[in-house]
């Protein structure tokens, strides 16, 4: 078989490789993927899971975490983000962060999330595009209130967003420069918030985030812009194409639909099994630390190592029935939050949580939506995205 795994034109058209992902499990799950540049494609559930909860071995600083390779200067900047660093300086960061994501702040927004998805389904008549109209807004809503922001500037973080993770979408960015100037302006608005929030602290992530914790601690400036970065990017991309995606898994699976309109308490686990159905971040890279083997395979230092997390929430040897998109199921030990370790996904109850609350008033107030167009996705191999899905609200 040929093997082509990041293949853009490929996402853009049908998403996933999944035959190709389904050959690799089977037959070469820790497998050398031919390219520019090579890498180790790792496949298998088990796998993924080892490379994810050992980062001495498996590096998120050396080249950073995403899948193409940057300049000396970009990785230097880049390593001030979580999402580019190793113990223990991921650890003191992370321990800061999570300050503004405890259990009591993100159970406090329940209702208004469900608020807000009342808002949004008020509005939605006759055909509509469900993601920029439904999908995109939620999440995008809900950081301007974890921010403190105004939500007249959701528009702003939407384009921002679009640009950063879409440099290889004609409908976003034509160039990586523009996704530059888009971090750019990001890290301004960040560093205008947290100049309101020095003036007038407010209960919010900011305001958190910009005073000392109880050991005197602090985020800079250049930590917290990157923090707000990575918030606008990953709070909003992985929550709106897991809703858009599991809307569109429920057009192409109408029994689920029907199960779950007849009893939207399934929301909560559906939740779950449209995260393991979708995986909306596809991938992520690591470098190896030393010569070591992995799955059978030599592994050598500074070898490129690239995890797909849509292939592991697919993995017979874990899911059974794999291949069946089910809202009941339970156990479901998906990994798309990563695979646990030092970046398990430090939003993914709250993301869950949109998840939950979304489609539970989606199959009370809108039982008779229905797809009216084909979907079009993201051309990107690291986020599995959709730019649009047409829909008739009945």
């Amino acid at each position: 078989m040929h093997i082509d795994l990041v293949d853009r034109d490929r996402y853009a058209s049908s998403g996933p490789p999944h035959d190709q992902l389904t050959w690799l499990r089977a037959n070469s799950p820790v497998h050398w993927h031919q390219g520019e540049p090579s890498f180790w494609a790792v496949t298998r559930y088990e796998d993924v899971v080892h490379v994810s909860r050992h980062s001495d071995l498996f590096s998120s600083a050396r080249k950073l975490a995403l899948f193409d390779d940057a300049g000396e200067e970009q990785v230097a900047m880049q390593r001030l983000m979580m999402l580019n660093q190793d113990p223990p300086e991921h650890t003191r960061r992370r321990s800061l962060v999570n300050r503004g994501f405890t259990p009591r702040t993100i159970g406090a927004l329940e209702q208004h999330i469900r608020d807000i998805c009342d808002d949004l389904l008020d509005k939605c008549t006759g055909e509509i595009d469900f993601v920029t109209e439904v999908a995109a807004p939620l999440p995008l809503y809900v950081i301007c209130e974890l921010l403190g922001a105004p939500v007249a500037d959701r528009d702003k973080l939407f384009t921002w967003s679009n640009r950063m993770i879409g440099t290889q979408d004609p409908d976003y960015a034509s160039s990586p420069q523009q996704g530059s100037t888009a971090a750019m302006e990001v890290y301004a608005y960040a560093n205008q918030l947290a100049a309101q929030r020095r003036a007038n602290p407010r209960d919010d992530i900011v305001t958190r985030l910009i005073q000392p914790d109880e050991n005197g601690e602090t985020l800079d400036e250049n930590e917290f812009d990157l923090f707000v970065l990575l918030l606008v990017v990953a709070g909003n991309e992985t929550t709106r194409n897991a809703a858009s995606g599991g809307m569109l898994a429920l057009f192409d699976h109408p029994d689920q639909w029907d199960r779950l309109v007849a009893d939207p308490t399934l929301a909560r686990t559906a939740a779950d099994e449209i995260v393991r159905w979708v995986s909306p971040v596809n991938l992520f890279r690591r470098t190896s630390t030393t010569s070591q083997v992995l799955g059978g395979q030599p592994i050598k230092e500074n070898d490129k190592v690239v995890v797909f997390y849509a292939s592991a929430n697919r993995d017979t040897a874990v899911f059974p029935n794999a291949e069946v998109f089910d809202i009941s199921r339970d156990p479901n030990p998906h990994i798309g939050f990563g695979g646990g370790g030092a970046h398990f996904c430090l939003g993914n109850h709250l993301a869950k949580l949109e998840l939950r609350v979304l489609f539970e008033q989606l199959a009370r107030r809108r039982p008779r939506l229905h797809q009216s167009g084909p979907a079009r996705r993201l051309r990107s191999n690291f986020i599995n995205g959709i730019k649009e899905l047409p829909v008739t609200v009945g």
